[in-house]
């Protein structure tokens, strides 16, 4: 669909719609309606509180993954989901569909019988719980609803990108540091065996 086309069909103006596939918040090849009036349309909604709205743009930029298991791994997972929720004691909408995506990933971790990743949740509950905590304080301390709205947007586009990538260098520096003690033993091995092979070489043979 053209930006004029979803101006016209949506109401927001075409420069704030290229504005945000200006600054990759709405990729062109997902422009449509219902994404671009959910993003925008809590700025002019007379009556709905801060954490409405600042829900209703949060909710709209969380992505569907739709992953495909049977009804009892399916049911299983979204237990899982509710009681690590219940557990961190979260105040949530059941319609959130962050919460539908994490019932998902959980599918996922079952059917691949990935129980020592599940047995993690509760540590990545709780570095969740920082970031989040640091989003929304910078979200909050913007000037007006617009901005924050708009804060909304970038900070869970962009931010999932950002973590995405903070991760994996962590992670990189985790592993070159927790592995050294184990490539040394490894090396030593080595040496060892090739001084024993040596040894060996040196020696004379029978006739």
């Amino acid at each position: 669909m053209r930006i004029a086309e979803l101006s016209r069909e949506s109401g927001v103006p075409p420069a704030t719609i290229k504005y945000y596939v200006r600054e990759g918040l709405l990729p062109p090849g997902e422009l449509t309606i219902a994404v671009t009036r959910n993003v925008l349309a809590s700025i002019d909604t007379p009556g709905t509180s801060l954490h409405a709205a600042l829900g209703k743009v949060q909710y709209a930029t969380t992505p569907r993954r739709d992953y495909q298991a049977d009804e009892p791994t399916r049911a299983t997972a979204l237990q899982q989901a509710d009681e690590l929720i219940a557990r961190r004691g979260w105040q949530l909408n059941q319609a959130s569909p962050a919460r539908q995506l994490l019932a998902e990933a959980l599918a996922a971790v079952n059917s691949l019988g990935r129980a020592d990743l599940l047995a993690k949740l509760d540590d990545y509950a709780e570095a969740a719980e920082r970031i989040g905590a640091a989003d929304v304080e910078l979200v909050l301390g913007r000037p007006d609803l617009e901005s924050m709205l708009e804060a909304v947007v970038i900070g869970t586009v962009i931010g999932d990108a950002i973590l995405a990538a903070l991760r994996r260098l962590v992670e990189e520096d985790v592993s070159a540091r927790a592995t050294v003690a184990t490539d040394g033993a490894r090396t030593a091995a080595r040496s060892r065996a090739n001084a024993v092979h040596a040894a060996a070489e040196t020696q004379p043979r029978a006739t």
